[in-house]
């Protein structure tokens, strides 16, 4: 296999997070080993999602110039699934043989078109296994 790990967005929202300095600290440690390693990825999906917590919902939200720096540095070197009409059929299939929500279902789709072998997420099942994916809870 590849290598390569998905990293879903809660963990780019942590490294923002100032209340859970440890989840904070090895959230960091993630996007830098993505960055610096180029085996993490994430899909569209993540970008907007983080997005739409990042510019309204955060503590302090970040500015239009903010975001697109962030974007500019961090997701656009990473990003590497895009939406497609495959994308949505494969999350529909692994929706009705997993039973995953539906956004879980695209995270975990991206992860698999993507040909990760780590899906880091805190909000799956840690240690459970997805077609070919591994699901890890980088702060259990």
């Amino acid at each position: 296999m590849s290598g390569r790990f998905f990293l879903d967005t809660d963990i780019f929202v942590y490294t923002f997070d100032s209340s859970a300095p440890a989840k904070a600290e090895r959230a960091m440690q993630l996007v830098r080993e993505a960055l610096a390693k180029r085996k993490g990825i994430v899909s569209y999906h993540v970008v907007q999602e983080f997005f739409n917590l990042a510019l309204r919902r955060f503590s302090h939200p970040m500015s239009v110039a903010e975001a697109e720096q962030y974007l500019s540095t961090v997701f656009r070197p990473l990003l590497a699934v895009h939406s497609t009409p495959a994308l949505y059929i494969e999350a529909l299939q692994l929706n009705g043989r997993h039973r995953l929500s539906w956004y879980d279902s695209l995270i975990v789709a991206a992860a698999v078109e993507g040909q990760c072998q780590v899906l880091y997420s805190e909000d799956l099942q840690h240690g459970r296994k997805i077609e070919s994916l591994r699901i890890q809870n980088p702060f259990a």
